[in-house]
């Protein structure tokens, strides 16, 4: 348990972010999986319209450091040659 006043305030901004960022990624894997079952359904347009929305949402997050700008990049990546591949 904290003593000090400053150490009592970095806690509580702590658990808040800490909130926060669970709460993003929660928002994150929500989006990816919508794009993973368009894909599976074979739905063109649902597909991309589903990577749209996540792409900018996984862009925010590795910019606040949710998560780490790689691993967006990466997940970006793999979500666009699923549907790429699946077009074609």
């Amino acid at each position: 348990m904290a003593t000090h006043k400053s150490a009592e305030k970095r806690d509580r901004q702590s658990k808040k972010r800490r909130e926060r960022n669970i709460a993003d990624k929660s928002t994150i894997k929500t989006k990816v999986k919508s794009v993973l079952n368009a894909v599976e359904s074979k739905n063109k347009e649902a597909s991309i319209q589903a990577l749209k929305d996540v792409i900018p949402a996984l862009d925010k997050a590795a910019v606040k450091g949710v998560i780490h700008r790689k691993n967006a990049s990466r997940k970006i990546s793999r979500l666009t040659k699923k549907i790429n591949a699946f077009q074609s």
